[in-house]
This record gives C-alpha cells, structure tokens and sequence, in this order.
C-alpha cells in the first residue's frame, strides 16, 4: 500500500465522519429549531451534507454514477428549499 493511497483513506473517513456529524447535527435543529426558517436552514444543510456524503462515496467507490446522483440531489434539494420558503412565507407555491 502506498503513502498516497493511505493519506486518501483517512482523508475520505476524516470527510465521512465530518459530513455524519454535520448530518446530525442538523437533524437535531430540524427537530428543535424555534422558527419555521431555521427547520428551513437545516433541511437545506442536510441536502448539502447528503450531497457532500454520496460526492466522498463516489470518490471512494470510484464510481460515476455517484457524481449524476449528486446532481439529482442538488437539483431536488434547491427546488425543494425554494418550494418551502415560499409556502412559508406566502401560503402557496404556485401563484
């Protein structure tokens, strides 16, 4: 096993375990969070984290179709956080 090869392990379980705790961290302001906006905020930072989880699996599986996924999420997760915000502050999406 190489010296590269190594350093890039621990930097891929350095990354999964930041992303975990980034993931929980924000589930816990999902549940507890006192306005509407900051569920908001966190339901936008676990699709962030979540993007960031399935990009460090692709790097480490070496695979592709990770990265498609990712764009998927992200495009999902910015439609979805708009959506939110506005039936927040409007009463309806579509107006």
């Amino acid at each position: 096993m190489t010296t590269a090869s190594t350093v890039m392990d621990i930097a891929l379980i350095i990354a999964f375990v930041a992303l975990a705790l980034g993931q929980i961290l924000s589930m816990v302001r999902l549940v507890l969070g006192p306005t509407p906006g900051d569920r908001i905020l966190a339901l936008d930072t676990m699709v962030v984290n979540a993007l960031g989880l399935v990009v460090v699996l692709g790097i480490q599986q070496g695979t592709q179709i990770f990265f498609e996924v990712a764009l998927l999420i992200a495009m999902l997760g910015f439609v979805s956080t708009v959506a939110l915000a506005r039936f927040i502050l409007r009463g309806d999406i579509i107006e």
